[in-house]
C-alpha cells in the first residue's frame, strides 16, 4: 500500500515534503566522509546523520571529532582512511590552500573511482578547477558546493547550495546536500558554485556594512533600536543582515550580537571572501568599489584584532568611532 501525503495547508505541505525527503534519504544509507567540523560543518556533520548516513569525519580539533564521535561518527586520524571508506567525501575548510593541502593529502595513495568529493569550503573557482582535474586523473569525481545561511541555516538544515560540475554530477549528489539543506541549484561547470558563493558573500558583507551603518547613525540620532529595525524589515531596507542576524545586541535573539559577538561567521572568514571577491574581480576587468570598501573595512577589523569575532561585530566597531 503506498503512502499518501494529503496537503491541505502550506504548512502541511512544509511537514509532508520533509517526510518525503526523509524517507527518500533514509532508504538508502550511505558512508559518508566529513572533513572540517567547525562551526557549519559540525551541524552539517550532524544532520546527515540524522538522516541515517554512517559519518566518517576528521578534524583537527579533538572536541570537534569527540561531539560527533558521541552521536556515532567514526574518527580518523589520516584523511586518506577516511577516504577510503566513503562513498562521498564533504569537505568544508577554511582557504585556498587548506583545501588544496587536504585533497593532495587525502588523495595520495589513490581513490576509490566511485567516491564523489564535494567541497563546499569557499576558495578561488581557480583553484575548484585544479583540484577537479587532479581529483579527476585519479579515477574519482570532484565537484563544488559551497554554501549559504550562515550557522543557523547549518544547524537547521536549510542552506543554499551553489552547485557546479556537470548536470549528471549534481544529480548524484542533490540528495545527499538535501540532509543539509532546503535549496540545491546547478550554477553550471566546476567553479560556477564558486563564482554564485563568492558574489554573494560580496554582498552579504556589502549589506552587513549598510545595516550596522543605519543601525549605528538612527540610534545617535535618538531612535529606539527595536522600532528602527521593525522598520527597516518592513520596508525597503530589508535585508538578511537586517532581518535573521541583526547586528545590534538584543535586536535578534539568536544572533551573535547578543553573546558578545562570538561564534558564527568570523571576521577572519568574510574578509578572505572578500579578498577572493577583489581577486576575481581584477582577473575578470571588473569594477567593485563597494566590494573593495568593504573589504578595506574588514582588514581594518582584522587589524584591530577583532579576526575571530563574528563579522556582524563590524556594528560595536563603527558605535565606538566618530566622524572625522
Amino acid at each position: 500500500m503506498a503512502l499518501r501525503i494529503v496537503c491541505t495547508s502550506p504548512a502541511m505541505n512544509a511537514l509532508s515534503q520533509t517526510l518525503v525527503r526523509c524517507m527518500s534519504t533514509q532508504g538508502a544509507s550511505k558512508n559518508i566522509g566529513f572533513v572540517g567540523l567547525g562551526n557549519m560543518g559540525g551541524h552539517m556533520a550532524s544532520n546527515l546523520m540524522k538522516q541515517g548516513h554512517k559519518l566518517h569525519v576528521f578534524d583537527i580539533s579533538k572536541q570537534a571529532c569527540d561531539n560527533l564521535k558521541a552521536k556515532g561518527a567514526t574518527v580518523y586520524e589520516k584523511t586518506s582512511e577516511l577516504a577510503q571508506k566513503s562513498d562521498f567525501v564533504i569537505t568544508m575548510l577554511p582557504n585556498n590552500d587548506i583545501v588544496a593541502n587536504t585533497y593532495n593529502e587525502m588523495t595520495a595513495n589513490g581513490v576509490n573511482k566511485d567516491t564523489i568529493f564535494i567541497d563546499s569550503s569557499t576558495i578561488d573557482p581557480n583553484v575548484v578547477k585544479s583540484i577537479q582535474k587532479m581529483v579527476s586523473s585519479k579515477g574519482a569525481r570532484f565537484i563544488d558546493a559551497p554554501v549559504s545561511g550562515g550557522v543557523p541555516g547549518a544547524e537547521q538544515a536549510t542552506l543554499t547550495f551553489m552547485v557546479g560540475g556537470t548536470e549528471a554530477e549534481y544529480k548524484a549528489v542533490k540528495a545527499v546536500l538535501e540532509c543539509m539543506g532546503k535549496r540545491i541549484t546547478h550554477c553550471g561547470d566546476y567553479g560556477m558554485g564558486q563564482a554564485a558563493k563568492i558574489c554573494n558573500n560580496m554582498m552579504l558583507g556589502i549589506s552587513m556594512i549598510g545595516v550596522s551603518e543605519a543601525m549605528n547613525l538612527a540610534i545617535r540620532l535618538g531612535l529606539n533600536p527595536q522600532t528602527f529595525a521593525d522598520i527597516i524589515n518592513s520596508s525597503t531596507g530589508r535585508c538578511w543582515a537586517s532581518e535573521l542576524y541583526n547586528p545590534v545586541p538584543g535586536i535578534t535573539a539568536t544572533a551573535p550580537a547578543n553573546n558578545d559577538y562570538k561564534g558564527g561567521f568570523s571576521t577572519d572568514l568574510i574578509t578572505k571572501d572578500l579578498g577572493l571577491a577583489s581577486g576575481v574581480a581584477t582577473a575578470s576587468n571588473t569594477p567593485i568599489p563597494l566590494g573593495g570598501m568593504a573589504h578595506q573595512i574588514y582588514r581594518t577589523l582584522k587589524s584591530k584584532g577583532l579576526g575571530n569575532k563574528d563579522f556582524s561585530v563590524v556594528y560595536d566597531f563603527m558605535k565606538n568611532e566618530k566622524h572625522n
